[in-house]
C-alpha cells in the first residue's frame, strides 16, 4: 500500500483504511463516501470539501499548547490569539471559527475596511480585534466606532501618519478610544520565500528612530496610556526557529525599553503569524524543523528571561497565525476527465500487410518482452521511435505508419510498468521520468491551487480510493484552462504515482489537501472558472451516518460569473436569441430546441460535466 506521505502531513486528520482515504474523526467516513453523495445529487465538477470539526482542533491544540508552556514557565502573562480575516475570509469557515473559540480569548484581526466590517460583525465579546496594514482617516474612524460598539480593537500603527490621522480623530469623535499598537521593523528575518516580509527593508513597521518619535506623539497627545501592544511578523510559514527565537529576544528588548522609557501600559506583545505547517509528502523535505511545543516553550521562556533580567512584567502573548488554523480544515476533490495515454491500445493499431522494418522489429519488441529484458527492449523502442520520426519528417513513411509508432511505444511502456510493478520504485522513475501519463483533472489550479501557480507551494495530493493497489503510473496533472501553466509536473525528487484506469469505465478522484489557507481568497478567475461547489462536512452522533452535509453551495452558474464582470446578462441573452432566431439554415422546431440546450447551459456551472460511472457505456 502506497501512504503518500500521510504520516507527514495528514496531523491524524485523515488515514488510510481498507483502500481508502477516511477522516479520522467520529464513525471516520471514507472521503469517497462524502463525494458520491454530493455527485448523486447532481453536483459534477470539483468540490471543495470543509471540516469544521479540524477548525476547533486546530484552535484548541494551539491554546492547550501555549497555556501548558505559561504553566512550565510559571509565565505570569496570559495567551489570546486572533486569526487573520487575510487567510480565508469565506464566511463558511469564518462562521464556524467563531462559533468553536467562544470560550477563547480568539479574535479576528483585519487588514480592510471591509474585514474590519466583519470583524466588527462576528468577532465574540470579549475577543480581541487587531488592524494591521495601511489604514486612511475612514478605516481609522471605523475603529473609533468599533470602540464604541464595545469591542477590545488595536489599530497597529504601520508608519507615523497613521498615528498623526489617529490623533486626528481622536479629537473629532472623542471617546471611547480604541487601542494602539505599534509594528515594529526588527532587524530578524524568517526563512523561505516570505521572509522578505520581515526584516529592516520589510514593507511595514516603524524603525527604532520612528518608534521613538510615535512614543514622542503619543506623549505629547496625552494618548500614551493608550498604548498597549507592539507588534512584529518575520513571515508566513516559518521553517526553522533559529530566527524566530532571535526576534523574540530583540523584540523582548524593545518591549522592555520601551515601558522603562513610560510606557507602563504596554503589556502585549503580538508576534504576528508564521507558525507553518507541514505540506511535504516526502521524507527528508520537511517545512518545518520544529513541533508547536517547541514553538510555544521557546517564546514563553524567552520573553519570561529577557523581562526578568530588565525587570519589567510579563507581557500577554498574541499570535496571529492563519495558516496554521485553517490549511488543514478543506480538501479539494478534482475528478479525472482523461489519461491521455489510453487512447494508445490495441485496438488502435492498425498494421499493413508490409510495414516499414523498424516498425515490424517494435512489433516483435512489444510481442516478445519479459522481465528479464524490459528495459532494454524500451530503449530500443525510443531509438526506433526517433528513426521513425526522421523517416517520416523526410518524407519515406506515411502518416498511418507514424501513428503506428507512436501506439507501439505507449503499449511498450505500459507493458514495461506492468513487469516491473513490483521493483524498487527508484527503477520505476528512471523509466517514467520521460513517459510520464499525463492526467487531466477537472478543476482550475489557478482558481483552486493559486499557490502552486505562483509560489510553487506544492500541496498533498492523492487518490480517494485503489490505494491498497500499488500505482504505476508516473503523473503530471493538467487542469482545465488554456493555459499551459495550468499543469503540476512529474518531477523525480518528489514523485508523484498514480493508477492506470480506464474513466471511461470508472471515475478516479484526486484530492488535494491543506488548502483551507490562502487559496480559496486567492484564487482568480483565469478562463471564467470560479470557486468549485462546496460543502461542509458536521458530524452527528444521533444521524444514522454519523454526519450530515450542510452549506451546501454549487459554484456560480455561467450568467452568475458575467453578471459578476459587469456584463448586462440580459443583453446577452437578447443577443443570442436574436441570433438564433434570425438563422435561417434551421427551422423553427430546432430553434426552440436549441433555445432550450443553451438556457440549460447558461444556467450550470463552467466546469466540465463528466458522466457517472452508473450512466457510463
Amino acid at each position: 500500500m502506497v501512504d503518500y506521505g500521510i504520516k507527514f502531513w495528514s496531523n491524524d486528520d485523515f488515514i488510510i483504511d481498507n483502500g481508502v482515504v477516511k477522516v479520522n474523526y467520529k464513525n471516520k467516513p471514507a472521503l469517497i463516501e462524502i463525494v458520491n453523495e454530493v455527485r448523486e445529487k447532481g453536483y459534477k465538477g470539483p468540490l471543495l470539501i470543509r471540516f469544521p470539526h479540524l477548525i476547533e482542533k486546530q484552535i484548541e491544540k494551539i491554546f492547550t499548547t501555549f497555556e501548558s508552556s505559561i504553566q512550565e514557565y510559571k509565565y505570569k502573562g496570559s495567551f489570546k490569539a486572533v486569526f487573520p480575516l487575510k487567510v480565508n475570509q469565506m464566511p463558511n469557515f469564518v462562521l464556524p471559527l467563531v462559533a468553536c473559540s467562544e470560550d477563547k480569548c480568539y479574535g479576528l484581526e483585519a487588514g480592510s475596511k471591509s474585514e474590519l466590517i466583519v470583524a466588527m460583525a462576528y468577532t465574540n465579546k470579549g475577543s480581541p480585534i487587531t488592524v494591521n496594514g495601511f489604514k486612511d482617516k475612514e478605516m481609522i474612524s471605523l475603529g473609533f466606532v468599533a470602540a464604541n460598539m464595545g469591542h477590545d480593537i488595536t489599530l497597529t500603527i504601520e508608519g507615523l501618519n497613521e498615528l498623526e490621522t489617529i490623533i486626528e480623530v481622536v479629537k473629532e469623535m472623542g471617546e471611547p478610544y480604541p487601542k494602539i499598537g505599534l509594528r515594529i521593523r526588527l532587524h530578524s528575518t524568517g526563512t523561505g520565500i516570505w521572509a522578505k516580509s520581515g526584516g529592516i527593508n520589510s514593507k511595514f513597521g516603524l524603525t527604532s528612530t520612528e518608534l521613538l518619535e510615535a512614543i514622542k506623539l503619543l506623549e505629547d497627545s496625552h494618548l500614551l496610556h493608550k498604548f498597549t501592544m507592539i507588534h512584529f511578523h518575520i513571515g508566513s510559514q516559518i521553517s526553522d526557529i533559529s530566527p524566530l527565537k532571535k526576534a523574540i529576544r530583540e523584540v523582548g528588548n524593545i518591549y522592555a525599553e520601551l515601558r522603562k522609557m513610560g510606557a507602563t501600559s504596554l503589556t502585549c506583545v503580538n508576534i504576528g503569524g508564521g507558525l507553518a505547517v507541514e505540506y511535504t509528502q516526502h521524507e527528508g523535505s520537511n517545512n518545518r524543523n520544529y513541533t508547536l511545543s517547541e514553538f510555544s516553550g521557546d517564546v514563553v521562556f524567552s520573553l519570561k528571561e529577557i523581562v526578568k533580567n530588565k525587570k519589567e512584567p510579563e507581557p500577554d502573548i498574541y499570535i496571529e497565525s492563519g495558516r496554521y488554523i485553517s490549511a488543514n480544515h478543506a480538501v479539494l476533490i478534482a475528478p479525472v476527465l482523461e489519461l491521455f495515454s489510453q487512447e494508445y491500445d490495441e485496438k488502435a493499431l492498425k498494421l499493413k500487410e508490409k510495414n516499414p522494418p523498424l516498425i515490424a522489429e517494435m512489433l516483435d519488441l512489444y510481442q516478445s518482452m519479459s522481465e528479464k529484458n524490459a528495459i532494454e527492449y524500451l530503449h530500443d523502442s525510443f531509438d526506433h521511435m526517433e528513426s521513425l520520426l526522421t523517416l517520416f519528417d523526410l518524407g519515406y513513411i506515411d502518416l498511418q505508419d507514424r501513428s503506428n509508432t507512436e501506439v507501439l511505444v505507449h503499449l511498450i511502456i505500459k507493458k514495461v510498468i506492468k513487469l516491473l510493478k513490483y521493483k524498487n520504485h527508484n527503477d520505476i522513475i528512471r523509466i517514467q521520468e520521460q513517459v510520464q501519463e499525463r492526467y487531466l483533472l477537472n478543476c482550475s489550479f489557478f482558481q483552486s491551487l493559486p499557490d502552486y501557480w505562483g509560489l510553487g507551494q506544492n500541496f498533498p495530493v492523492m487518490p480517494l480510493d485503489r490505494l491498497n493497489r500499488r500505482p504505476t503510473r508516473s503523473a503530471s496533472l493538467w487542469d482545465i484552462t488554456c493555459d499551459s501553466d495550468g499543469e503540476i509536473t512529474f518531477d523525480s525528487s518528489k514523485p508523484l504515482f498514480l493508477h492506470d484506469v480506464d474513466v471511461t469505465k470508472e471515475e478516479y478522484f484526486l484530492g488535494f489537501f491543506l488548502v483551507g489557507a490562502y487559496q480559496e481568497v486567492l484564487g482568480m478567475r483565469h478562463n471564467l472558472f470560479t470557486h468549485p461547489t462546496e460543502l461542509s462536512v458536521v458530524f452527528d452522533d444521533d444521524l444514522n451516518k454519523g454526519y450530515e452535509i450542510e452549506n451546501l453551495l454549487e459554484a456560480q452558474t455561467i450568467l452568475d460569473v458575467l453578471d459578476d464582470l459587469d456584463y448586462d446578462t440580459k443583453e446577452i441573452e437578447r443577443i443570442l436569441k436574436q441570433r438564433i432566431e434570425e438563422n435561417q439554415d434551421i427551422d423553427e422546431e430546432t430553434k426552440k430546441e436549441v433555445m432550450g440546450q443553451l438556457y440549460i447551459m447558461l444556467s450550470e456551472n463552467g466546469y466540465l460535466r463528466t458522466i457517472a460511472s452508473s450512466e457510463k457505456n
